[in-house]
């Protein structure tokens, strides 16, 4: 197959939950192609064990430019705060929603304590990240593009998600309806969709959610079937469909879901 050179010179980008997983891979990607990084997260550190650098330094190690900014994603006003800080640097060119929290457990048992630190993070993070960031682009003249990590539960109902799944599918909706409000600035909107990805999809699951997916390894992903293209997805595997939506070659593309999963939504 062939290959694509992104290229991010003089843009800069915001991804929250950046520390970690998949919002790492992200953050590192456009590092990688030439952005200014701003890692905006509860914790500068990794949460991997076999990772020990934070993002931003490891942005910088390889000649890039990026910055940690501790920020709750689900407060509005720290999401402010990290978009004027952007202005440091020209302003917020990509915004990236990405940070989330999941939770697994019984329909029956959630509580609302449980129910609302998703609504916290996973949907009024998504709508005030992008509205602070619009705002801002607007302000300034310059449209730019936003890019939201959404999930495979964003269309499927999985055992003992319904709260997570809940938030989820809000973020579709979030992108959606966001695209077109905010098409006629010339901002654009899109969300990737991934499904299993090793070694942190399952956080927060229970051992019930676990054994009712099929958990263990059998070479499908977890998945009571199979996922087409045989394996579980890695961190990296979003980086380029996320690169892709912010990019010049998706200028014509808002408002869609872009599912990362090996083919497991198709069957």
């Amino acid at each position: 197959m062939g290959t694509v050179d992104f290229d991010f010179g003089d843009e800069t980008v915001i991804v929250t939950g950046g520390s970690a997983g998949i919002g790492r891979a992200i953050a590192l990607g456009f590092g990688a192609a030439g952005a200014t990084v701003i890692n905006a997260d509860v914790r500068e550190e990794p949460k991997m064990d076999d990772e020990d650098v934070p993002t931003h330094e490891r942005i910088a190690a390889s000649g890039g430019t990026a910055e940690y900014a501790e920020a709750d994603a689900a407060e509005p006003d720290e999401l402010a705060s990290v978009v004027e800080a952007a202005r440091d640097f020209g302003g917020v060119d990509v915004m990236v929603n990405n940070a989330a929290v999941q939770h697994s457990e019984s329909f029956l048992d959630v509580d609302q304590g449980a129910f609302d630190t998703l609504l916290g993070t996973n949907v009024r993070g998504y709508f005030f990240g992008t509205q602070v960031a619009a705002r801002d682009m607007i302000e300034r003249g310059d449209p730019g593009c936003v890019v939201n990590t959404a999930s495979i539960s964003s269309a499927v109902a999985q055992h003992d998600q319904v709260q997570y799944d809940a938030t989820k599918g809000a973020i579709e909706m979030i992108t959606k309806g966001t695209a077109l409000e905010l098409a006629e600035h010339g901002i654009r909107v899109n969300a990737i969709a991934p499904g299993q990805i090793a070694t942190e999809f399952s956080e927060g699951w229970s051992e019930e959610a676990r054994a009712a997916a099929g958990e263990g390894g059998d070479g499908d992903g977890g998945f009571i079937k199979p996922v087409p293209l045989g394996r579980a997805g890695r961190p990296e595997d979003n980086a380029g469909a996320a690169l892709f939506l912010a990019s010049e070659a998706a200028s014509y593309v808002t408002g869609e879901l872009v599912f990362v999963d090996g083919g497991w939504t198709a069957i």
